[in-house]
This record gives C-alpha cells, sequence and structure tokens, in this order.
C-alpha cells in the first residue's frame, strides 16, 4: 500500500499491519506518532534529549505490544499517551530534588584568561622588562626589590649598603623614569592615556 494511503488509515490497522511485518506501515506509525510523544515528554520532562529516551522507549513498548493488540479497546494513541506519561512520571521521581534539567545549566566560565588578554599581558611585561633594563643598575635594583620582591626599604638600603633616604630616592628616580618609558607605550599595552 502506497505512503498516501497510510496517511488515511487508523493507528490501529496500521499497528495490526507492523505485527504482520509490514515495514512501511512502521514508518508511517513512526512519522504519525512520535513527534506527538516527544512534544509530550518535552512539556513534562523539560529536557529535549530525555524527551527523545521516553518517545523512544515508548514507541519500543508499542512495537513489543503490536500482536496482542486487541483493536477495539482502546486506541492507539490513548494507549501510547498513558505510556509516555508513566515514563516521565518514573523519571521526574528518580530526579533528585532542586535537580534542573542539563540543558538550561549555563556553561561555566572559563578562569583561564583569554588569549587577547594573555597576548597583552605578555606584551605589557615585556615592555616593563625593556624599560627596566634601561635603568641604572642601582635604580633598577631598588625598584625591582621593593615592587616585584616586595622589601622593604630598610631591607633595600641593608642589601645595598646605603641608607633608606637613598633607598627612597633612588626607588622614585626609577619609577618616573618607567612611567616616562612606559608613556609612549600605554596606548599600544592597553593602557588610557592620562
Amino acid at each position: 500500500m502506497p505512503l498516501d494511503d497510510q496517511n488515511t488509515v487508523d493507528d490501529a490497522a496500521l499497528l495490526a499491519r507492523y505485527a504482520r511485518g509490514d515495514a512501511a506501515a512502521a514508518r508511517a506509525l513512526t512519522a504519525r506518532l512520535v513527534p506527538r510523544v516527544h512534544a509530550q515528554a518535552f512539556r513534562m520532562l523539560g529536557d529535549s534529549a530525555e524527551a527523545e529516551d521516553v518517545a523512544q522507549e515508548a514507541m519500543m513498548r508499542l512495537w513489543r505490544i503490536a500482536p496482542e493488540w486487541r483493536s477495539g479497546e482502546a486506541k492507539v494513541t490513548t494507549w501510547l499517551y498513558r505510556v509516555v506519561a508513566n515514563l516521565c512520571t518514573d523519571r521526574l521521581r528518580k530526579r533528585p530534588r532542586g535537580a534542573v534539567a542539563i540543558g538550561s545549566i549555563a556553561e561555566p566560565m572559563d578562569p583561564a584568561p583569554s588569549v587577547e588578554a594573555k597576548m597583552q599581558a605578555d606584551a605589557r611585561s615585556h615592555a616593563l622588562r625593556q624599560a627596566l633594563v634601561a635603568l641604572p643598575e642601582r635604580q633598577r635594583l631598588a625598584v625591582m626589590m621593593r615592587h616585584f620582591e616586595g622589601a622593604t626599604n630598610p631591607e633595600i638600603a641593608v642589601r645595598l649598603d646605603i641608607s633608606t633616604e637613598a633607598v627612597e630616592s633612588l626607588t622614585a628616580r626609577g619609577k618616573r623614569a618607567l612611567a616616562t618609558a612606559m608613556k609612549g607605550q600605554a596606548a599600544a599595552l592597553g593602557y588610557e592615556d592620562e
């Protein structure tokens, strides 16, 4: 029987034909019922993947009972919708309280910096190293110990064998020299010009 003719045949007749081995009847019944069954499962579960699983299981149960189907006792759709409702209810009972459908959960944010941010940080670090290298040695050492190692002015004074006032002067001049060296690169390094 052509597919066009099967569109006018009721569900029970198609199911009986499937039970006798008519693959075309099975395809026609599947095309007719699966969208409705999936929609019902989706409304109950709120998750498309779960709804697909339920629709597939419900159709498998329909195919298994096809040889014993007694036409006239119940509509195929009534029986199938009841199976879908029961399968969905079972799934909902098994969900932990407060469970949320996996599809409604947002993707977690990646804590790693973006490639652009990493490139900019690398460019800033390179520019700072270049500017530090250009400082006179004692200024460079004082600035690096103070701002990179976290040493206090008295600790730097002991390490460089100078007075605390000299450390303050070296770090102040070093920072001014760095600011001047970096000023022309502010826009390229992503800093706002002040």
